[in-house]
Order: structure tokens, then C-alpha cells, then sequence
């Protein structure tokens, strides 16, 4: 009888990024993967202990906080302004986004009172912002945001209750070609954070309808989703423009430009320092 990796045994090889192929293996008897898992098991400590000693070494920085410097930089080059917005929202401007008491979302809000939440996206607040900048300021206005937002996820590997945002706009454009400027800037970024190989696809979002989504990587995973208006969801802002925004989960960056196999390793973590396991 051929048998497998344990289940216990699985999932430790796996916080260890043991490769796939050593994942793939099989066994004639459970004395032969013991023995096998042992080794291997003691091989992949050894590795993630010389790599948090080298990280500590270098003073080095985890992933996320250079990533998040890298897309800043590049966004900044580009004409966008970075702004800041509060990481508590309100129940109103949710509802303002649609997003009312029977709206799918809703299960997964992290609700702090009555009337206050803990952001699951970044767009309500970066609405709010631009009403006023687009009286202020020339147009095309250009901004984004990078911050923590928050999801009660239960998806598996390539979803997180707490993650990291990034999300653009570009408003009041002097074209109406506003697919090609999402593929212009959905390229800026991808490529910026190390990946070559994405494509564009339309999806259905339960915020935006239809919208034309980046997804990269063997298992085609959604990096990226992006909108465009003028949209019905302008209309309680009084806002006119044409315009175009992606949100990308840097989280989701990380793990295909690394080829990881599970998201919680490239984010906030009690159990990982920059995607190395600390519990070896």
C-alpha cells in the first residue's frame, strides 16, 4: 500500500515552504515516511534558522514594509498623492457604498459599536477625500492609499481577516479610454512588485458589478481588481467625473511574486517574521 504525508505532518511541512516536490512524495510504509519526515522536517528548521539569522544580520526590513515602500515610490513618480484616512468607519458611509444591512459583506464586518466598523475597504474614505479635493484642486486628481483593512475570511489560503491595502484612483480624466489606463496602471504596479507574469479578466464584484480584475500566477490568483465611473455607487457623492481605481491586496502581491502557498506568511504575524517560521 503507497501512503501519503500525515495530515499533522502536511501542514507542518508546509509553514516550513518544504517544496512541492518533497509535498508530492510517497511511501511504501509508515516506518519509511517517519524516517523520511524526520529528516526532512529537521533539514527545513535548519534552513529557516539560517535565514532569520541572516535577516537579523542585514537589519533588514519583512517584505511588506519594502513593498509597500516600493509601490509608494513608483505612484509618487507617477503624479498620485498618498493620503492617510482613518482606520475606524462609519456604518453611513458604508451605506453610501451600498452596503446595507443585506448586502453580503455585511457577515464579514468587524463591527466596533452601533455605528462604527473596522475599514473592510479602503474606497468609502477615499470618496470622501476626493468631494473635496475636486474642488480644490486641477484635474486629473490622483491619489492613493496603503493600510491595513479588515474582513472576518474564512477562504483558506488566499484570504486573511486582517491584510493590507492598496488602492488608487485617478479622477476626472480628459479620456473616456479608461480600460486602457486601468491596464496601464494595473501593469505600473504589478510589475513594480515583481510580477511578470498577470493578465486582466472581467469578473462580477459585489460592490462594482462587472469590473476588470488582475490575476496572475500558475493558480490564476486575483491580485488586483479595479472600477471605473462614472458609477450608480457616485451618485450619493454628487460625483460626475470619469474616472478609474484598483485595489490591490499586497498580501496576495507578495505570495505570487514569491510563489508562496499561503498568504498568512507575507503579512502581520505572530508566528512568521518576513514569511520564516518562528515556531522551529
Amino acid at each position: 500500500m503507497i501512503i501519503t504525508w500525515s495530515q499533522t505532518q502536511t501542514q507542518r511541512l508546509n509553514e516550513l515552504d518544504a517544496p512541492q516536490r518533497e509535498m508530492e512524495r510517497r511511501f511504501e510504509s509508515a516506518e519509511t515516511r517517519e524516517h523520511a519526515y524526520k529528516r526532512l522536517e529537521k533539514q527545513l528548521v535548519a534552513d529557516h534558522r539560517r535565514a532569520l539569522d541572516e535577516f537579523r544580520r542585514t537589519g533588514s526590513r519583512p517584505a511588506l514594509c519594502k513593498l509597500e515602500s516600493i509601490l509608494v515610490d513608483v505612484l509618487i513618480k507617477e503624479g498620485f498623492v498618498q493620503v492617510t484616512t482613518p482606520i475606524i468607519m462609519s456604518r453611513g458611509l458604508l451605506a453610501k457604498m451600498s452596503i446595507g444591512a443585506d448586502h453580503p459583506l455585511q457577515s464579514q464586518i468587524f463591527w466596533v459599536d452601533r455605528n462604527k466598523c473596522l475599514r473592510p475597504m479602503l474606497a468609502p474614505h477615499l470618496y470622501y477625500i476626493l468631494v473635496d479635493l475636486l474642488r480644490l484642486w486641477e484635474r486629473p486628481v490622483r491619489i492613493f492609499e496603503v493600510g491595513p483593512c479588515f474582513r472576518k475570511e474564512s477562504k483558506g489560503a488566499l484570504h486573511a481577516s486582517e491584510f493590507t491595502m492598496l488602492n488608487l484612483v485617478e479622477m476626472g480624466l480628459s479620456t473616456d479610454d479608461r480600460e486602457n489606463r486601468i491596464r496601464e496602471l494595473g501593469t505600473l504596479v504589478s510589475k513594480a512588485a515583481g510580477i511578470k507574469d498577470f493578465h486582466f479578466e472581467t469578473v462580477h464584484s459585489e460592490v462594482y458589478g462587472n469590473t476588470l480584475d488582475i490575476a496572475a500566477g500558475g493558480d490564476n490568483t486575483e491580485i488586483g481588481s479595479s472600477a471605473m465611473g462614472p458609477h450608480p455607487l457616485d451618485r450619493p457623492w454628487k460625483i460626475t467625473d470619469n474616472w478609474v481605481g484598483i485595489g490591490f491586496g499586497l498580501e496576495r502581491l507578495l505570495m505570487v511574486a514569491k510563489n508562496a502557498n499561503n498568504l498568512a506568511k507575507m503579512g502581520r504575524s505572530l508566528t512568521y517574521l518576513n514569511g520564516i517560521r518562528l515556531n522551529i
